[in-house]
Order: C-alpha cells, then structure tokens, then sequence
C-alpha cells in the first residue's frame, strides 16, 4: 500500500508543480491556484527537510524564519490579501466559489501538521484533493466556461468528507487512546530544554509570548516547578479519590498545554508514571476531521489569528447534512470498537491552560460560511449522539479530569509577579476554604432557593430552586469543591431543580471561551432560558446569532445546569491589583463571585454516582428535571455543552438563602460575605 501511496504522491506532486507555473491570465482563479500550488509546493520540501532530520540540525535563527514563513500568511498583518480570509477569497472568486476555495486553503494548511509529524496518507490525500478540483476547473476551462458548476466543485468536496472519514477518524482515536503515539511526549522528554529550539519541533506558531514562557519557566527553581506540577497531578488523583471511582483501573491520561511549558509538563508525566499512567499528548485540531472548534483540545502553540479560528468555525456547512452524520457515527463507533480496550483505559484529560492575550472581539463576516437552520439542529444532534457514543467507551462514572491555569507574557509588564501570585492561588490552603466552604453550604441547605440580585448597572434578579433534602442530617444539595478537579480552591455548587428557576441574568462584560460579551443578558423561565441578547453589534439579529451560536451553541434553548457562589477572594484581589480581570481563564473568573452555568450540570453521564462532601454528607443534587430524561431518551438529556458565566463580587448586590417559610438569611451582601465563621473571606478584599 506505500509503494501505491508513493506513487500517487509523485504524480500528484508533478501535477502540482505544474499548476504553479500555468498561466492563464483570462482567469479570476488563476491567482487562487498558483498561490496554493505554492504553498503545496513548500510543504513537500517541508515533509521531506523534516524527514531528512536537518529541523534538528538548524540553528535558531533558521527554524524562527522558517516558521514565520509558514504561518506569516494568515498572521493578521497578512490576513486582508490571504485566500484563508473568506472575504478576499469571496472579492478574488465570488460568492460560494469563495468560500469554497477559502475551506479548501485552510484545510490545506493542515499539511503543516502532517508534515512535522510525517503522516504521509493524510497528506497525500489532501494534495490530492487540491488537484481534483483544479482539474475540475481545468475541465471548465476547456469547454469554454469561467468555472465549473458550484455543485461539482461541493460534490468533491463532500465524497472527499465521506470518502475519508474512516482512516481519519481511526488516526485521530489512535492518537487520543494510544501512549505509542508519542510525537509530543518524545519532544518533552527527550529535548534540552534549556534550548529553546525545541519548540519549533512540534511545527505550531511559536509566538515571542511562547518563547518568554519557555524562558521564564526555565528561570524557575526545581521546587516551584515541582509545586506547579505536584498541584496540578494531585488534583487529578484527587479527582478520582472525591469521586469514589479507581484510578488504579486506569492506564492513560491525556495532557494537555501550550508550548512554552514543557519543564512542568516534563515533571508532570513523571509523576503520572508514579501514579500508574502513561501519558498521551495529542496535537489540538487542524483538520475538518477532528472537527476543529474555537477552543483547543490538545496541545498548541500561540494563535496566530483568532480572527482566522472564528471565519472557519461554520466550515462544516459545506458537508452538514443528515447522510453525513449518520456516516460520522457510523464510522466513530467502529474506530471506537477498534479501541476499545485503550479507550476502556483512559482516565480522562489533564489541562493546564493559558491566559493573558488581549480579549478578542471578532468581526462577523457576511462571506464567512454559517450553518442553516436545519444544519444547527444536526449540528446539536450529532454532538449529542457522538458524546453518547464515547460515553459507551470511556465511562463516565469511571474517568476524572483536572484543570489548572496560569499567565502567559502578553499580561503585561508585572508578568513574573503575576505568575507567582497565579501560583500563590493555585496552592491557597485547602482546610481553610474547606471549613468556610461548608458553613456556607449549611446555611444553603437551609434554602428553599437561593435569591441574586446585581447592584449598580448589574441587572441581575433572579431565582434558583433547590432540591428538597428529605433527610438533611445526611444530605446536602451543595458540593464542598477544595483543590481537585477544578483549581485553585473556592466555590460551591449545586445542580438547580428548573421548576420555578427564573429571573434575569445579566452580566455588563464578561468573557467566555475567549470571546468578549457586552451586556450579556439571559432571561429565565423554569430554569430554561427563554431569551437572550447581548450589545457587540449594531444589529439585535446579529447579537442574538452571536448568543446562540457561542453560548447555546445552535441549541433553541438550554437549562440552568449550575449554580455555584465562587470564594476566591483573593483571585479576586490579585484581579483588580494587576487589572487582569478580562482576560483570567473562566477556571479562576468562577471563583470569583456566584457563577451560573447553563447546558449540562456538573454531573453529566455521572448522575447515579454518589458523592460525598468531607462532612461525609451525600451530594442529592446531582441532576434536573433535563437530566433525568436519560431514564427514558438518552437524545433528550444532554446538551454537551457547559458555559460558566459569572457575577463579579464589586457587581453583587445580594446572595440570600430563601427558606420554605420565607425568611432570607443573607450569605453575601453588596460583594461581602456576612456569614459568622467566614471573616477571612473578605479580608484580602480589606486590603485592596
């Protein structure tokens, strides 16, 4: 099969060194061909230089020009003449031809992955993709005509979808389950990383902010990195022992990260070894087979262009259809089966994120492709089933995660203040916001619901319903949630009983998965939301489209799946002292005030486990009146989405425990906390 392979990739590449050089001056799509025959033409020598073990021989100054030069044309200075920006690509070839050529440009610059890697089919195909639809035109040309019919042009790239989904998705499994697949974790363990060459190994954007991380890590004492690294693999053991399930079954967890933070990710996989597991590092997705999402699953090097990530968010509409999706699962749950054993051995993922960049607020461009309405229901439908599916493999109720998250340059001048502080957060005293934690959560369970009101411009009003504790000595709806999964330490929460949830949710600037929100407003009736708006645009359409497509995620609706009170003050502190507050990750932002999440509670696909707080009280509020369709249609159930939106403490007006009598007993008032016992909550926003 490689002879054939080789054989199919020499006359492909003669085909398109061809190409490059044809001249036909009357065509508007000349430009487009001779560009991306180019680019082709580069990454072959690029698959070949990497193959031949010269990346390794190169001095730094040669690796920076070199990847400058592969990523410099969809760097945002470059973007505007780019046929990756689908409104050049629409001015150069017109509506629909545009958009067309602009996926099939992005999806070319996959190659740059393949290349590194040297995984020569995925490469080949796609080269060979390039060429079907140029001869698609060449064939055009011929009998007179500007261009093909637009259907020919979206019938090959459909089949090629189609065609394809099989070894695609069956590689993408292999590198998820499989500690053989070790391109990254070899980069990590096996480099001198004290020579920052190694970062462009992996063949991801390395930005000045990657190469000051990898600096400033290296500056580092051996005992602030293991404390980096201990909090953060101890809380992922954590996770397992709070969630009563045994780790000790398990063989593999996935570490996720960007560049720069290898000397932790290093010490990390070490102690993962102690602990019985192999380390699995798989590159974030760069290929419509992976189904490539604004938020990153995997490991990455800095973004060169967010604006590029949101124009192709939708690409998908070329292919979304109803034999696609069945195609799609159809072929995942045979890769699925395939590895089974391996994917029965995953224990779930361990992130470490970043933050620091400059908010991003993006342009909604009318040439950029969006789904149809029909399209989002698939869209929905599709992430439902695909999550039920891999629930089938990997177990909800048996795997566990862990999140931490630290600065990157672009924060500022106090950068390496700020990091030290973001680490005093990380590793804040587990027993003390334990204990204040559960006087806080006593007073909850005394609450029929809880009442949140904004004050100042915060609109905010709104109910949330509890569950009824039928046996209060031995039940509590709050978890007591300390340094495990979710660091640093500091928050409670619940999963609210929808029925008689609602209210008003507003928040004035807020950010989530890295796009910005103006006056983000969510209306409440039964714990569902029933409308939405927010301000970035001039249009209301074009506001209620960048909520539904960001927050409901093309969901007509979704449920209020938690309610938490976040009590890291002094995340809080550090926030407004450095003036970081717009760009912390949600992780640190939820611990910060109330937050509420809507889409899936906290205990999707874990609903039957039982928790237990440290007071060894069990944890009854584990699902809604949503969740419990699972009983009777698994379809109806999940939403497989999860957005945290919070309410800063300098915006709350009040947090009351409403009892069954009527009486409030106030846990926050004007942004402090007045329960007797948790004074040293307020003291770090005392010394402001």
């Amino acid at each position: 099969m490689m002879e054939n392979l080789q054989e199919r990739y020499a006359l492909t590449l003669e085909r398109i060194r061809e190409i490059r050089e044809e001249n036909r001056e009357n065509s508007r799509y000349q430009d487009y061909f001779c560009r991306t025959a180019a680019f082709l033409c580069e990454m072959a020598q690029v698959y070949e230089y990497v193959g031949s073990g010269k990346l390794r021989e190169a001095s730094l100054q040669e690796l920076q020009a070199h990847n400058k030069k592969l990523y410099q044309d969809i760097l945002p200075e470059n973007y505007e003449t780019s046929y990756a920006n689908p409104a050049y690509a629409v001015e150069k070839a017109g509506d629909g031809y545009g958009q067309l050529l602009s996926f099939l440009y992005t999806e070319l610059r996959s190659l740059i992955a393949f290349a590194y890697e040297q995984e020569f089919f995925p490469f080949v195909i796609r080269m060979e993709l390039f060429v079907e639809v140029y001869s698609a035109f060449c064939c055009a040309f011929s009998e007179g005509k500007e261009a093909p019919d637009y259907e020919e042009l979206h019938q090959i790239i459909y089949w090629f979808v189609s065609d394809y989904s099989e070894p695609e998705t069956e590689r993408r499994d292999r590198k998820q389950f499989c500690p053989e697949e070790d391109f990254a974790l070899r980069i990590v363990m096996d480099s001198d990383l004290n020579d920052v060459r190694y970062l462009y190994y992996y063949g991801e954007y390395v930005s000045e902010d990657v190469l000051r991380t990898a600096k400033h890590l290296r500056g580092l004492s051996e005992e602030k990195i293991a404390l980096m690294a201990d909090t953060f693999t101890e809380g992922y053991r954590m996770g397992f022992v709070a969630g009563g399930k045994d780790i000790s079954i398990k063989e593999t967890v996935n570490i996720r990260y960007t560049l720069g933070f290898e000397r932790m990710i290093r010490k990390a996989v070490g102690n993962f070894e102690a602990m019985g597991l192999k380390t699995v590092i798989y590159r974030a997705e760069v290929s419509l087979f992976e189904g490539k999402d604004l938020n990153k699953t995997g490991y990455c090097g800095a973004n060169p262009n967010k604006q590029y990530d949101y124009d192709h968010k939708d690409d998908r509409t070329l292919y979304l259809d109803r034999q696609y999706v069945n195609r799609k699962l159809e072929v995942r749950k045979a890769s699925l089966e395939k590895r089974k054993r391996e994917a029965s051995l995953f224990g779930g993922p361990a992130l470490v994120e970043v933050f620091g960049e400059a908010p991003f607020t993006p342009a909604a461009k009318k040439e950029a492709l969006r789904l149809n309405d029909k399209q989002q229901k698939l869209s929905v439908e599709l992430a439902a089933a695909t999550g039920k599916l891999i629930n089938e493999y990997v177990k909800g109720e048996e795997r566990s995660f862990t999140i931490i998250a630290f600065p990157v340059p672009a924060i500022g001048e106090k950068y390496e203040e700020i990091f030290d502080e973001i680490i005093k957060i990380n590793t804040l005293d587990y027993n003390l916001y334990r204990d204040m934690q559960q006087i806080i959560i006593d007073t909850l369970d005394k609450a029929e619901y809880i009442h949140v009101k904004g004050m100042g411009k915060n609109r905010t009003d709104i109910k949330v319903m509890l569950h009824k504790l039928t046996q209060p000595e031995k039940e509590t709806n709050f978890e007591n949630c300390v340094a495990d999964v979710n660091i640093p330490v500091g928050e409670v929460f619940t999963s609210p009983q929808l029925a008689g949830t609602e209210g008003i949710l507003h928040v004035g600037r807020v950010f989530l998965g890295e796009l910005e929100y103006r006056d983000l407003t969510l209306l409440f009736k039964d714990g569902m939301i029933r409308d939405y708006s927010c301000k970035n645009f001039a249009s209301e359409e074009e506001n209620k489209k960048y909520v539904k497509e960001n927050v409901l995620f093309h969901h007509d609706t979704l449920p209020l799946g938690e309610f938490a009170i976040g009590t890291n003050t002094t995340a809080y502190v550090a926030a407004a002292k450095y003036g970081i507050g717009d760009t912390l990750p949600i992780l640190i932002a939820e611990k910060m005030g109330p937050h509420f999440a809507v889409g899936d509670t906290c205990y999707s696909h874990e609903e039957d486990i039982i928790t237990y707080n440290p007071d060894k009280k069990a944890i009854i509020a584990r699902e809604n009146e949503v969740s419990a369709l699972r009983k009777t249609d698994k379809r109806k159930a999940y939403f497989n989405c999860h957005t945290d939106i919070t309410i800063p403490y300098d915006e709350l007006g009040e947090v009351s425990a409403v009892t069954a009598e009527g009486e409030a007993i106030p846990v926050i008032e004007k942004g402090r906390f007045v329960l007797k016992g948790c004074e040293e909550l307020n003291k770090p926003m005392e010394q402001e």
